[in-house]
């Protein structure tokens, strides 16, 4: 009789940890963009309806083994993480793969790593660890977010460097999130956002020039529409095109005829909007506001500072990805290469996107059993 209480109880907390709605809205997206990769292929399952199919697979795997890490084991190695990520960004610089004019990957015999998605991560373990462990009182003085600003600052700038400003930005943000919901005061970030303003015209000489191009073409477009404004523009009509219900899938013509590039990967949204229209948009950018609720529901829970910095990173990151990329294909910010998690074709932003899942999980059923393990 006890043993089976004993299991029953197993259940019952994997179950929690899991959050099965939360799990039907993650699966019902990518599901979606499976139906997509189908469409993007003119009715094939090949090239990438079959290979996003394993992408989610080993992803939800990866994501049920992570779940069942306790929280502690990455606090305890949080700075060992973020220093190797911090090497790696090293490394590119030295030994970097260049293609299409950046420098970002590491090629590791057959494996091709893009260490900067790394450090996504990484920055959300060591600011979780750092200020797990500094008194309340003591964050609002200076001297205590010194260490933790040069802990954002070195990757900034390495991955400003390669150069990925899309990637550096959200590094940025993501820190700024976890700042503030570590009780860093407001006035410091306005004094930054000021700070910022002020040098924009410093930054604007430091910029390249296909960056310059890219703020000058999403402020007019029509400038170059058959250059630098060609994805925007063809981003623009596929969606007005779609109307209130869509198309309908195979039948997009900006997709079908091969108008709007990368539909499968950064402008997969757009392709989204113009077969299934309005209601397909609206529906998914719920599905993924559901999630983000959720997930701050957890957050809010949470009963010690890492397991909750931990869940607000994982939500900042997974949030950001999201309000990025269908502002880009909508332009509304400047064109920048960032996926759409759960929709975009490629394996390493799904991995990610699941361990993501997969640790904010784990901080959600083990949050009461911290400290203990800690001691």
């Amino acid at each position: 009789m006890l043993s089976y209480h004993r299991n029953n109880l197993q259940i019952v907390d994997f179950a929690k940890q899991l959050d099965l709605k939360m799990i039907f809205y993650i699966s019902i997206i990518s599901v979606i963009g499976f139906f997509l990769m189908y469409s993007a292929a003119q009715g094939s399952i090949f090239p990438w309806t079959v290979k996003q199919l394993i992408h989610f697979s080993v992803g939800f795997v990866l994501m049920l083994i992570v779940a069942n890490i306790r929280p502690i084991f990455w606090y305890r190695t949080a700075y060992l993480f973020y220093f190797g990520a911090l090497l790696l960004l090293v490394l590119v610089e030295v030994m970097g793969h260049t293609a299409m004019g950046a420098t970002r990957w590491l090629q590791l015999g057959p494996i091709k790593l893009q260490p900067a998605e790394l450090m996504k991560i990484a920055i959300i373990f060591a600011l979780g660890r750092y200020f797990h462990n500094v008194h309340p009182h003591n964050i609002t003085r200076l001297s205590y977010i010194l260490l933790p600003l040069s802990l954002v600052a070195l990757p900034f700038i390495l991955i400003l460097k390669q150069p990925d400003l899309g990637t550096a930005m959200i590094l940025l943000l993501i820190s700024g999130i976890i700042f503030f919901a570590a009780g860093v005061a407001w006035w410091k970030f306005a004094t930054v956002f000021v700070s910022g303003i002020i040098a924009l015209p410093v930054l604007w000489t430091m910029m390249h020039d296909y960056q310059k191009q890219r703020i000058l073409i999403f402020l007019n477009p029509e400038m170059d529409k058959l250059g630098a404004g060609y994805n925007i523009i063809q981003s623009e009509i596929a969606i007005g095109s779609g109307g209130f219900l869509g198309k309908g899938l195979l039948n997009g013509t900006q997709v079908q005829l091969s108008f709007l590039p990368e539909h499968q990967t950064d402008f997969i949204f757009t392709m989204l909007s113009e077969e299934l229209g309005f209601v397909g948009s609206v529906t998914v950018i719920t599905l993924y506001a559901a999630i983000i609720f959720r997930i701050f529901t957890m957050a809010l829970n949470s009963k010690n500072t890492f397991n909750r910095l931990l869940i607000v990173g994982v939500m900042s990151l997974f949030g950001l990805h999201v309000v990025i990329n269908t502002s880009m294909v909508m332009g509304l910010i400047p064109v920048v290469g960032v996926p759409l998690p759960l929709l975009t074709y490629g394996g390493t932003i799904m991995l990610t996107t699941m361990f993501g899942f997969g640790l904010i999980f784990s901080a959600n059923l083990y949050s009461n059993k911290f400290d203990r393990d800690v001691v």
